[in-house]
């Protein structure tokens, strides 16, 4: 199963789902596509999601939107800050055989398929 956390809105989000069909997903694998504006994640989803990532927090959050720097956030507080404002969450991001991967750029989503 592949999981798409998309944004319809985002180039690089279109990209990635326009290169997963395209080119990595020529074994027609289930694909989910999450949009997770309309579909905002739980800060249990957000944890989940970013153990596989395997990286810190901070590095799922859009640090450029306006949001963001109104809310001035300490690290404690990231996970409620991503369930509650999903716009700061990283596009897209994409979880397949139990890891996961910010596809920005698109590319990056090749080690998932390697």
């Amino acid at each position: 199963m592949i999981t798409i956390y998309h944004n319809p809105r985002c180039s690089k989000s279109r990209s990635t789902c326009e290169l997963i069909t395209a080119t990595y997903n020529r074994d027609q694998e289930p694909t989910e596509v999450i949009e997770y504006l309309k579909q905002p994640l739980t800060v249990e989803q957000l944890q989940e999601l970013n153990r596989q990532l395997g990286c810190p927090v901070r590095d799922m959050i859009r640090d450029s939107e306006p949001e963001y720097k109104a809310l001035g956030l300490s690290d404690a507080q990231l996970y409620e800050a991503l369930a509650a404002h999903p716009i700061l969450l990283q596009r897209p991001i994409v979880v397949r055989n139990g890891r996961a991967v910010i596809g920005r750029p698109p590319e990056n989503i090749a080690t998932l398929f390697a």
